[in-house]
C-alpha cells in the first residue's frame, strides 16, 4: 500500500511517500523551486517522491494532509464571536482553510493526477506532528509533546505513544502559544521573516538570561503544569494577524503589541546591530 503525505499551504510545504509502512522518499518544495520556506501546494515535491518510488498518483490509495480545518470548529466560532479579530486576518485564515479542503481536486489537476481515486485524510495538525515523531521512532512506548505557533487551533499537545496508537493527555488551545511568543520575540529583535527564529538562537549565546520577572509576565505556568500567555503583550488574539501561505515565501504580520515594547524597551531595527539589551532578551529564561 502506498500512502502519500502532504504538508500543503503552510511554510516548508513538502511531500513524503510511504510503502507498506516504510519510508520511501520525502522532499520539501523549496528544494525544487529554490524559494526558501515556500508555502502552497507542493506539486513538484509530490511528483519527485512518486518518481523515486516508481509509482503514479493513480496507484496511491491514501493521501494524508497535515491539517484538518474542521477540527475544533465550535472553539473557533466562539473565539471569533468573543474576540472579533480583524477582517483581514479572518479572510486570510478562511482562504487558507478552503485551500486545504480542496487538496483532492488539486491532486487530480496535477500532470499525473488522471485516475486518482485515493482517499484524502485530513489529519489534525498536532496529531500529525506526534505521529511523524513517534511512529518513525524505534520505541514501542514514549512520552510525546508538540509545541508550535498554532495549527488547527492548538499550540501544544501531549500524548503517550504505544505501539500504533497515540493517547492524547492534554492540549493548549489558541490563543495561548509558546510558538507565538517565540516568533513575536524574533520579530521584536529585528528578524521579521518566516523561519528567522534560528537567528535568535544564535543571538542568545551572546547574552545572559537576566529578565526572568519580565518573561514571566509574558508566559506563566499554571498549577496543572500547562502555560498561559498574557495576551495584552501580543496582537494575534485582539487584532488578528495577516498571513500568506500560498505560492511563495510565507509572510506573517507583527505579533508583538506596544505593551511588549513598554516591558522590554524599543524594538531592534533590522538594519542595525544588536544592542546589549537585545542580547539579554534573546535567551528568554521563561
Amino acid at each position: 500500500m502506498d500512502v502519500l503525505g502532504i504538508n500543503a499551504f503552510h511554510g516548508d510545504s513538502s511531500a513524503a511517500l510511504l510503502r507498506s509502512g516504510s519510508f520511501v522518499a520525502g522532499i520539501e518544495e523549496e528544494r525544487l523551486n529554490r524559494v526558501k520556506h515556500w508555502a502552497g501546494f507542493p506539486s513538484r515535491a509530490i511528483g519527485s517522491v512518486l518518481e523515486t518510488g516508481g509509482t503514479r498518483l493513480a496507484e496511491v490509495q491514501h493521501v494524508a494532509v497535515s491539517r484538518n480545518p474542521s477540527a475544533h470548529f465550535m472553539d473557533k466560532v466562539l473565539f471569533t464571536f468573543r474576540r472579533r479579530p480583524g477582517l483581514g486576518a479572518i479572510r486570510s485564515r478562511l482562504a487558507n482553510q478552503a485551500s486545504v479542503k480542496d487538496v483532492g481536486a488539486l491532486l487530480r489537476a496535477t500532470a499525473d493526477g488522471a485516475g486518482f481515486e485515493g482517499t484524502v485524510h485530513r489529519v489534525e495538525h498536532h496529531r500529525a506532528h506526534l505521529a511523524s515523531a513517534f511512529f518513525c521512532s524505534p520505541f514501542e512506548e514514549a512520552a510525546c509533546l508538540t509545541m508550535d505557533g498554532f495549527g488547527d487551533f492548538l499550540s501544544s499537545m501531549s500524548a503517550v505513544g504505544r505501539g500504533n496508537r497515540l493517547e492524547t493527555l492534554d492540549e493548549v488551545m489558541f490563543p495561548h502559544s509558546m510558538g507565538i511568543f517565540y516568533t513575536a520575540a524574533t520579530q521584536y529583535l529585528g528578524f521579521p521573516k518566516y523561519g528567522d527564529e534560528y537567528k535568535v538562537m544564535g543571538l542568545a549565546s551572546y547574552g545572559r538570561p537576566r529578565l526572568l520577572p519580565q518573561m514571566r509576565q509574558l508566559v506563566a505556568t499554571r498549577e496543572d503544569g500547562q502555560f498561559e500567555t498574557d495576551l495584552d503583550y501580543f496582537r494575534h488574539a485582539s487584532e488578528g494577524v495577516t498571513m500568506s501561505w500560498e505560492d511563495g515565501e510565507p509572510t506573517l504580520g507583527p505579533l508583538w503589541s506596544e505593551r511588549f515594547v513598554e516591558l522590554l524597551g524599543p524594538a531592534r531595527r533590522a538594519a542595525r546591530g544588536a544592542a546589549p539589551r537585545h542580547r539579554i532578551v534573546a535567551p528568554g529564561d521563561v
